[in-house]
């Protein structure tokens, strides 16, 4: 499974929106800046995040974007799926093509099935608020100053 830019810009404008979250609407623009992204792709993800009910959005000059849930509620798992679609390790055959029938053939699918779950189970255990938690943690120990003598 590879994620693309939709997938991680939507996560980092979603974990944007959860550090502000209870804040009121927050102008995408403002996100764009502090991700540094553009703001027009950012449009582009909000649009299929709202129809996953996922943020809601308010218009006017005090609109913007806000988490359709509290950050400890919205699984990264849930983001994913609205901006990449299903989350499958590889394509599944189009065809309805079953393959050989072999050993080989079989264990390669229980390869596949295990990894799907594997990742299924992992972004559906991880919410805004846990990486968001994370993420302050993970920026302290970066920040953190060193001394040589």
């Amino acid at each position: 499974m590879r994620v693309s830019t939709r997938g991680d810009y939507g996560i980092r404008a979603m974990l944007d929106l959860a550090l502000h979250y209870g804040q009121g609407p927050i102008p995408l623009r403002a996100v764009a800046e502090r991700q540094q992204l553009s703001e027009h792709y950012l449009e582009q993800l909000m649009g299929a995040l709202r129809k996953a009910n996922l943020v809601t959005s308010v218009r006017g000059a005090q609109g913007g974007y806000e988490l359709a849930a509290p950050p400890q509620e919205v699984r990264v798992g849930d983001i994913l799926r609205a901006l990449e679609g299903p989350l499958e390790p590889r394509p599944v055959s189009a065809d309805g093509d079953e393959g050989p029938d072999t050993v080989a053939y079989y264990g390669a699918q229980v390869l596949w099935r295990s990894l799907a779950e594997t990742i299924q189970a992992t972004v559906d255990s991880l919410t805004l608020d846990m990486l968001c938690r994370e993420g302050a943690r993970e920026k302290a120990r970066n920040s953190a100053y060193m001394y040589h003598i």
